[in-house]
């Protein structure tokens, strides 16, 4: 702030101060862990003065440091240093893991000037030689916890530590007086620099979730590198070492994960007992009741909402349908009103038209030229709009018999033109529409190849020659039609697909008129002609006829009898045909012969036309 002038003072503005700009900073590194020290404990300090409140703490502890004598000193064993308690050796187990370097180092320094052997030696004490005196525990304690490493190790498996978990009994009747102890006690295991506390009743839901969070992703630095039973160091040679450090890693590892399972369980005992955990669950049951119970009410609340507001726009719908119809209505009502106005006022400008015609004797010079006009002047009537016509009748009215026959000459000349083009226009609809119908019928029928009857009566006998199942059949039946045809004309077996597709929509008696020719045809054919594969009908597959007409066809019986009479006397029987004959009643031993030869005939003329169709494929 600047100071007022004093009397007889003059002030001078030489420039305006500019606005102050806030900045954000953020600290790192050691100022950030100070902030959050600060933060922590609610104060305003720099971090200088923090790292002297912290030195200054440690050097006052020094100063009030007491070592507490150990009467077991001298009767512990040089050998077994492992099972001893370092921090007792020195003094310090009043403090144990808490102690500073320095507040060690003063022990080692005191224990030393007071059970050296040179000191008790001058003393008058008889000592020991060799490494048996006890005052090697002295140093081997220093070894371990002046060394960072060793020390964790060390502390990681303190005999001090109460690894105990409460009871559920224990839990149950007062859980904050239990369990905060314990969780105190085993925090310093973590490798975070802050823990959040157990609390109590009054916790926020927040607080009791990190809380829970923290402990069930635990981060320990426990280790049990110093509980290894064997030393590698020890080893005569490297395989030897790298066998004791795999048992080694294994051992640390299962206690390890032991130790992980003591603290999820203390977390899981815990958490199944904290009151507050029953309380928020509670809390959120009543919480998902009122809000379920809110979205029923809003839901009813909505569909009555919805129901109002259907109900007002059925209403709505139907005082606009009803406005709607009126208006419909009404507007119907004026166009019948403008049509029949309309339809006088046409009918006036016709007669009005025929009266000028008439007046001027339709300007012909004699009866035929005037029957003509007549003809003319009423076409004009009928095709000509209201609009059209008034203008006609207006210029007939202010013209000369000459002008107005020409205008009238005229108007005829455009209607015939526009009844000549819509003719036109009917006719090439009608040749287009011919012209379609037969370009179908013709795709139906199998193309541009016309099918005569010899080989729709062919087509019929192939279809039942090669049934259904055989090997490319169509191509089969193609094929054997253009082996069998007399037309000449090729056939390829979409043609005889779309054929067949044409015969099976053919109405019943259509279908009876075709069997009954093939049937006449056949019968013809076999009265002067002995039956080959050529010349068999499909439905005498298996009843066919004898060279002279005489013999009865082969019924579907007879025809099983055959064949298994056929499989029941193979080749090398004596006397087969006798045989088989004498199965087949009422058929003599050649009828059998000839019967099978027609039956041979007819596979090989199968084979012949799947072979051709195969060889035709590979190509």
């Amino acid at each position: 702030m600047l100071k007022e002038a004093l009397e007889g003072q003059v002030t001078a503005v030489c420039n305006a101060i500019t606005a102050s700009v806030q900045f954000q900073v953020e600290p790192v590194g050691r100022w950030f862990e100070a902030f959050l020290k600060r933060r922590t404990r609610n104060v305003s300090a720099s971090f200088r003065e923090l790292e002297e409140e912290k030195e200054l703490s440690e050097e006052s502890e020094d100063e009030d440091l007491q070592l507490e004598e150990y009467p077991m000193l001298k009767t512990l064993d040089p050998k077994d240093w492992k099972n001893q308690d370092h921090y007792a050796v020195f003094g310090l187990g009043h403090l144990r893991y808490k102690a500073t370097q320095k507040q060690i180092k003063a022990a080692h320094k005191a224990m030393v000037l007071k059970h050296h052997p040179d000191k008790r030696k001058a003393a008058g004490e008889k000592i020991v030689e060799g490494d048996n005196d006890y005052f090697t525990c002295i140093t081997k304690a220093y070894e371990i916890l002046s060394d960072p490493v060793k020390r964790r190790a060390f502390d990681s498996v303190d005999p001090t530590f109460d690894n105990a978990i409460p009871s559920k009994s224990e839990g149950k009747e007062n859980f904050f007086k239990v369990y905060a102890p314990v969780f105190e006690r085993n925090a310093r295991w973590t490798n975070k620099k802050y823990v959040p506390n157990l609390g109590d009743m009054s916790a926020s839901f927040e607080e009791v979730d990190a809380f829970y969070s923290f402990w069930y992703n635990f981060d320990s630095w426990r280790e049990f590198s110093y509980l290894d039973e064997e030393e590698k160091e020890k080893a005569e040679c490297r395989d030897e070492r790298r066998w004791i450090e795999k048992q080694n890693r294994g051992a640390r590892a299962q206690r390890k994960k032991e130790e992980m399972n003591r603290i999820r369980t203390l977390v899981d005992t815990a958490y199944s007992f904290d009151p507050r955990i029953k309380k928020f669950k509670d809390d959120e049951k009543a919480r998902k009741e009122a809000e379920k119970k809110a979205k029923v009410d809003a839901k009813r609340k909505e569909q009555e909402e919805k129901e109002r507001a259907r109900q007002a726009e059925l209403e709505a719908a139907r005082l606009a349908k009803e406005k709607e119809e009126e208006e419909a209505k009404q507007v119907a009502m004026q166009a019948k009103k403008e049509k029949e106005i309309q339809k006088k006022a046409s009918k006036k400008e016709r007669q009005k038209l025929r009266t000028t015609c008439k007046n001027w004797n339709y300007f012909a010079d004699n009866e035929s030229e005037s029957v003509k006009m007549m003809e003319e002047v009423e076409k004009l009537c009928d095709r000509l709009e209201l609009l059209s016509m008034q203008s006609l009748n207006e210029v007939l009215a202010s013209s000369t018999k000459e002008e107005s026959k020409t205008a009238i000459e005229k108007m005829i000349q455009e209607v015939n033109a526009q009844l000549l083009k819509e003719k036109e226009e009917a006719e090439a609809r009608a040749r287009q529409s011919s012209k379609s119908s037969e370009q179908s019928s013709s795709g139906a029928g199998g193309g541009s190849k016309t099918w005569n009857e010899d080989d729709l009566q062919l087509l019929i006998k192939a279809v039942n020659l090669f049934p259904a199942g055989t090997n490319a059949r169509w191509e089969v039946i193609a094929n054997y039609m253009n082996l069998h045809s007399t037309s000449g004309i090729r056939r390829n077996a979409k043609d005889v697909i779309n054929k067949a597709k044409n015969l099976q929509k053919l109405d019943p008696i259509q279908k009876d008129e075709i069997n009954k020719k093939a049937f006449e045809k056949f019968k013809k054919e076999h009265s002067v002609v002995p039956p080959t594969v050529d010349n068999a009908v499909p439905s005498e597959r298996f009843e066919g006829s004898s060279a002279d007409g005489t013999a009865s066809p082969w019924t579907t019986e007879e025809q099983k009898l055959l064949e298994q009479a056929l499989k029941t006397f193979p080749v090398s029987t004596p006397e087969r045909w006798e045989k088989i004959a004498g199965v087949v009643p009422g058929r003599s031993k050649k009828e059998c012969m000839k019967r099978y030869k027609e039956l041979v005939e007819m596979v090989k003329a199968k084979k012949a036309a799947q072979e051709q169709v195969s060889t035709k494929s590979k190509k």
